[in-house]
């Protein structure tokens, strides 16, 4: 029996030379993380892209808990800029918080921000790349609703 009708995942096969390989579809949500502003949530799926397994194994992330959101904004430049696709591990939402570029809801609005972990690990600092934007020093941990961990973006040249 298909996996997939068990709920697995879909894999799809794709011909690399003469022999099929297996592709993972991760979701693309149909919304974006505002590095800006903020972002309106809305979970609809507007389809996927497939990743190997075999690099999704190496990224350490449970590719059901994995999704593709595109950025809205340009607060995280240079480093996310608006339109960038990035994939968001939402399983890190329930890991311990560590350094990084992370997708947060504040209310019914998504933001994709860096945070950094103050020793202790009770405070944190939220900040966006651009040095136009504010940055939000000694927050506690508990203020700041965490989606998931951005692990992966693309962008078109």
């Amino acid at each position: 029996m298909d996996e997939q009708l068990l709920g697995g995942l879909e894999v799809r096969r794709a011909r690399s030379g003469n022999k099929l390989t297996s592709l993972i579809e991760v979701k693309q949500m149909n919304l974006g993380a505002s590095a800006g502003p903020g972002s309106l949530v809305d979970d609809e799926f507007s389809g996927s892209m497939a990743f190997g397994p075999k690099w999704l194994k190496q990224m350490g992330s449970d590719p059901a808990k994995l999704s593709l959101i595109s950025v809205d904004g340009d607060s995280m430049d240079p480093t996310l800029c608006n339109g960038d696709d990035i994939m968001v591990d939402h399983g890190a939402a329930e890991a311990t918080l560590r350094d990084g570029i992370y997708v947060l809801r504040t209310d019914d609005v998504l933001a994709v921000k860096r945070i950094a972990i103050k020793p202790g690990a009770k405070q944190i600092t939220v900040a966006s790349d651009n040095p136009a934007y504010p940055t939000w020093n000694d927050m506690d941990r508990s203020e700041v609703h965490v989606v998931g961990r951005v692990i992966w973006f693309g962008r078109a040249l």
